[in-house]
């Protein structure tokens, strides 16, 4: 652990220095993140375990680390590049397995616990102007060049990318580097988003964006296996489609709603034709839904919608509800096992103790399966995330608080409580008290 601390002490160094030396102008664009989550939990009861179990031993000292360089360029008007390198190492509890809506947003990220460098992002930006259309100024900020974009415009992202970046926003429940930790919190829980298993694609989004509304559309890739580093360059083949309307409401208090839906064709095979094929003997498949194997058949298909709303309450208060579904058919491929999720939440600013950039978040989440997924895991089998080797089923309920505190300009500390009951679906094992300490340095 000590060395993973040093490699990231000395890469912040590094990059500070580095972005130091980068030419001022407003043609560039350099910010930096490092998050350090720490969490831990008590012994709780399990009548049994399997092998994707929370470990129901108590756990303390589960470090995960990541560090980001955002650099940007203008490269002509309306245009820009994005370049991403990033570190990662460390580890959640019980090595990321045993909860669907997992305890640290930070952990999907991370192929191995020892550190990695490798390239996040790399994508290109163009914003194509619309008839008539007005500009406004954009600071500099992450993966943004300070510049003047149209209101009305077409945009064109395209390269390597994160494709949450781009769907599925929220103002008070989408960053686990600084708000709800959980993944069901992240996005649309039941939105099984293409990416390989740090959360990154390859792909093209096209944008509409007026001032009240924004259509969205994307085409990207999938990975090879569930879960898997790799992605599969087969996209005749294998792809995944991503469609949003976003629609903002200019009232005193903004309130903003969006509608998803995506349709995702890969190597995934079904649960009720795995479960067909081992009652005569057939387990080729099995290892296909942890990701041990490519599978090398094509023609998986799994589609599913999202709704997500927030509100502001005023100055200081925001609320925000999601509720996703997918049609639970065949293996997760990207995400996490969630079928369908429903959750709310409330944000609160420290205006009125005078600590204006401190919050206090609290969030409910209540996630499910399908019946063909239960029956999967219910047969001793496993996905990459969940199984404890047969299930008592029950929805996985989470309860999220958190409070996040400015130290310094730059600098955050976060307090954070995780309440689950029924763990991966299963009424015999848990509740489960997840706490955690989050540090988290931008600029």
């Amino acid at each position: 652990m000590k060395k993973i601390i040093l490699l990231f002490s000395v890469s912040t160094i590094s990059i500070a220095v580095f972005a130091q030396s980068l030419d001022s102008s407003k043609k560039w664009s350099y910010h930096f993140q490092l998050t350090a989550i720490n969490q831990t939990h008590p012994s709780f009861k399990a009548k049994y375990s399997g092998d994707n179990s929370l470990s129901n031993t108590a756990e303390s000292r589960k470090l995960s680390l990541t560090t980001t360089l955002f650099l940007g360029h203008k490269l002509w008007k309306n245009g820009a590049l994005y370049f991403n390198p990033e570190i990662t190492g460390g580890s959640g509890i019980s090595s990321t397995r045993g909860i669907a809506g997992f305890t640290n947003g930070e952990t999907f990220r991370i192929g191995s616990t020892a550190p990695a460098l490798y390239i996040a992002r790399l994508f290109l930006r163009q914003h194509i102007p619309l008839k008539n259309t007005e500009y406004k100024t954009v600071v500099s900020s992450i993966n943004q060049v300070e510049e003047k974009i149209p209101t009305s415009r077409i945009t064109i992202t395209a390269g390597k990318i994160c494709l949450s970046d781009l769907f599925d926003n929220n103002t008070y429940s989408h960053d686990p580097r600084s708000q709800f930790m959980n993944w069901s919190l992240m996005s649309n829980a039941a939105w099984d988003y293409p990416a390989d298993t740090r959360g990154y694609t390859q792909g093209i989004v096209a944008e509409l964006i007026k001032p009240s509304f924004a259509i969205r559309f994307s085409s990207v890739m999938v990975p090879r296996k569930a879960n898997g580093l790799k992605l599969d360059y087969k996209v005749t083949k294998a792809h995944s489609e991503t469609i949003e309307f976003e629609k903002t409401f200019k009232t005193k208090r903004p309130t903003v709603i969006r509608l998803l839906a995506y349709r995702s064709i890969s190597q995934a095979p079904t649960y009720n034709n795995t479960l067909a094929e081992l009652k005569i003997g057939d387990s080729a498949s099995v290892d296909v839904y942890t990701g041990i194997m490519e599978w090398k058949r094509y023609g998986g298909v799994k589609y599913g919608f999202g709704f997500n709303a927030e509100k502001e309450i005023s100055g200081s208060i925001g609320i925000f509800l999601k509720a996703s579904w997918n049609d639970g058919k065949t293996a997760t491929w990207a995400f996490t096992e969630i079928d369908q999720s429903i959750s709310a939440g409330i944000n609160i600013k420290g205006d009125n103790w005078k600590r204006v950039n401190d919050n206090i978040g609290i969030a409910q989440v209540i996630n499910g399966i399908s019946k063909a997924h239960q029956n999967f895991l219910n047969a001793g089998l496993y996905g990459f995330i969940i199984g404890d080797g047969k299930l008592n089923y029950g929805a996985e309920a989470i309860t999220e608080i958190y409070y996040k505190a400015q130290i310094a300009k730059s600098f955050f500390i976060s307090a954070d409580y995780q309440f689950i009951n029924n763990p991966a679906y299963n009424k015999d094992r848990g509740p489960v008290h997840v706490f955690a300490i989050r540090g988290h340095i931008e600029f």
